[in-house]
Order: C-alpha cells, then structure tokens, then sequence
C-alpha cells in the first residue's frame, strides 16, 4: 500500500530540498507549486477570475500573470490574499488530487505531495503522514533574506503571511532538522524512507 506523504514546511525553511531528495530517490512528487502555476496559465478559469478581481493590472503584455504584482498586493493585505486562496484553492486541489490519483497507478512505495500550504489549505486529512522541514526562526529570516534580498522587515512580512513553522512542527508526525547541510538533512530522510519500506501501511 501506497504511503500518501505530506511534505510542508515554512518559507525558505528548506523544503524544496527535501522534495528534491525524495525526486533524486526516484519517488514521484505533486509539486503544489507548479499546480498552482498551471491553474493560472493564460486562457485558464484560475486567471480569468484573478483578472476580474485584481483588475488588468496584474496581467503582463503577453497575458500571462504578473506574479511581482499580484504579490505585492496580497502580502500587505491578509483580506486580499484570503480572497486569492479561495478563488484558486479548488483548482490547485484538483490538479494536485489528479496527479496523485494518476501515481497511485504505478504503486509506488510513497507519493509526496509538496504543499508549503498544507495545513493552512486542509490537505491534512488528504495524506497519511506529514513531514515538516525546518530551522530556527533566525535560520529562516537569515535564509530568506539572502534568497530573495529583502530587509528583515520585509522577510518577518513573508513569514507572518502563513502558519509559524514552531505550530507547524506540533502538527507534523516527521520533523526534518534543515539547519545544517545538506547531507544532514539528506540522512534524514533516507532514514525515514527506509522506515516505511517494510510496512507501507504506517498511519
């Protein structure tokens, strides 16, 4: 039996990392990222309606979204990014359950479902297991920081946006230590894949 994975974490607390590891071990990942990319697409319901709402400003010469905007917007207003989630949740939560359903196919070991909004959208129920990445809080500030040159100001606004990775770590059944290198973290969680291998039932 397949193990439906949850991987979450905080911004720029590492989590694309862990996700890449699991792609490198070969196990099949639904990137929630690229669903909520793809929901968005020019000609796409997902687009049409941000377009009605945020207006024309959002949209660039070549109709695709302006994501510089449109972020802009809702990280300063918590109604606007509220507004956001509902208008595109359905969407990324069809394309991700698509894509799960078309894995669970292959029968493989484990199905990560990549999703930096897991708990805050409600796919807690959706998978068997959650594995949170994390730091500490300065780690994260620092490393967020450093990944997109911003003030500390402007870092502690991002985090702020979603649930703190402290709460994040009492919810999760697999905590992921991503403070130090990447070898560390890789250990990690090839020890956790070798944990589920003779019983892939865990719940």
């Amino acid at each position: 039996m397949t193990v439906i994975l949850g991987l979450t974490g905080s911004i720029a607390t590492g989590k694309s990392t862990v996700s890449k590891l699991f792609k490198e071990q070969g196990y099949p990942v639904v990137d929630a990222d690229i669903g909520a990319r793809e929901v968005v697409e020019p000609g796409t319901e997902g687009l049409n309606k941000l377009k009605a709402y945020f207006g024309d400003k959002i949209i660039l010469p070549d109709g695709t979204l302006n994501r510089s905007e449109l972020g802009k917007i809702v990280f300063n207003d918590e109604k606007e990014r509220e507004q956001l989630n509902e208008m595109l949740s359905q969407h990324i939560r069809q394309w991700i359950m698509t894509k799960k359903d078309d894995y669970l196919k292959q029968h493989p070991v484990v199905i990560v479902l990549d999703i930096p909004l897991l708990f805050e959208s409600g796919y807690k129920d959706d998978v068997d297991q959650i594995m949170v990445v994390a730091t500490t809080p300065e780690t994260q500030i620092d490393r967020l920081m450093k990944r997109d040159g911003i003030e500390r100001n402007e870092a502690l606004q991002k985090i702020a946006a979603q649930l703190s990775i402290s709460e994040k770590i009492t919810l999760g059944d697999i905590i992921i230590d991503n403070n130090g290198t990447v070898e560390h973290t890789k250990k990690q969680v090839l020890k956790w894949i070798e944990k589920i291998k003779p019983n892939s039932c865990i719940k």
